[in-house]
């Protein structure tokens, strides 16, 4: 199975233990991460040789988040140093009828700082079979957008299969740039996307009718007519999938997904998620799921079943990687969600 290559910004996330807040904390849970980089931890889980790239400072912080990706077995050696600082995010952990909080202090990251020309693109793709980014890293700046599209044409001109999330973040869309502006000319060199249920409406303005996501009901067939809106828009997507949360609360949601390929659709199982342990990364882990389906599976239903069973299971798992194994997703794919001690 070729290489694949994931690229964008890892960070320190810092939480309160538990499900404290933040005005309540004294310590904070240290670890790392950020969208392409859980995407790649969770193929690397799944036994597929990943490369990681982004752009880390060139001291003791960066040392210790690049040495974190290797203990997952991620490839860090086309990982670039400069810039001045490891972007760092808060999370504070919601319970109940209590969200969540992310603060974001990321403001001049060596990854924000980054230009076109830094990343010798040609070393990273040689060999490689897929790329993926989110719509995260445009985001991060203009430099950041700029590389991305170095990257994606880089991809394309290697010939790679190329995916992204589109990931709409409102508080990191800050230097002058919309969102659908950036994201446009991006997504029309990709083959696969992803995203949830307001991704696709807050970025290009396509959403799906009579839908609320507060409501903790989804109707997975009316988002049909997002993935052929989106697939008229931009025709070199074949594949879109859309996963779909019903918040409950914050610590019970429902999780299904859709795929769609080539005007086929298929609608996955929906997991009843009542104890949630950390839903960060649910999405990411549903993308590493999803191109691990689609290159292992000869039917589309089952890469669709994959994904939606590996990110079921990553919200029983803290932090942002999904460490599971395929013989795990597998179990609950074949209707074992009873969680007993395996013997």
């Amino acid at each position: 199975m070729s290489r694949i290559v994931t690229f964008g910004e890892i960070m320190l996330r810092l939480s309160p233990p538990g499900n404290l807040r933040f005005t309540q904390a004294r310590s904070f849970d240290v670890i790392y991460g950020g969208g392409e980089s859980n995407v790649a931890v969770s193929l690397a889980n799944f036994g597929i040789e990943t490369d990681y790239i982004t752009r880390l400072p060139a001291n003791d912080m960066g040392d210790a988040c690049e040495n974190y990706l290797r203990q997952f077995g991620v490839g860090t050696k086309h990982i670039i140093r400069g810039g001045d600082r490891l972007g760092i995010y808060y999370l504070e952990h919601g319970a109940v009828n209590r969200g969540s909080k992310v603060i974001y202090d990321r403001a001049g990251s060596s990854l924000a700082t980054i230009q076109p020309g830094m990343v010798d693109w040609d070393a990273a793709f040689a060999g490689a079979g897929w790329f993926h980014w989110t719509g995260i890293t445009p985001a991060i700046s203009a430099g950041a957008a700029a590389t991305c599209l170095e990257a994606v044409k880089a991809a394309r001109k290697h010939g790679l299969t190329i995916s992204t999330d589109l990931n709409y973040r409102s508080k990191l869309w800050k230097y002058g740039k919309t969102a659908g502006e950036v994201m446009e000319e991006l997504v029309a060199y990709c083959d696969v996307a992803i995203g949830n249920e307001e991704d696709a409406h807050k970025v290009f303005g396509i959403h799906a009718a009579d839908t609320d996501v507060t409501s903790g009901e989804l109707d997975a067939a009316t988002y049909r007519a997002v993935c052929e809106k989106l697939a008229a828009k931009f025709p070199s997507l074949k594949t879109i999938a859309i996963t779909l949360r019903g918040s409950i609360s914050a610590s019970h949601n429902t999780w299904s997904a859709i795929l769609w390929h080539e005007g086929r659709i298929d609608i996955g199982p929906s997991y009843d998620i009542t104890h949630i342990v950390d839903r960060v990364g649910g999405g990411d882990s549903f993308m590493g799921g999803l191109i691990y389906g689609l290159l292992t599976y000869e039917e589309q239903f089952d890469a669709l079943r994959f994904a939606t069973a590996a990110s079921a299971l990553k919200h029983t798992i803290f932090g942002d990687f999904n460490l599971v194994s395929v013989a795990e997703v597998e179990k609950l794919m074949a209707g074992d969600a009873s969680g007993r001690v395996s013997r």
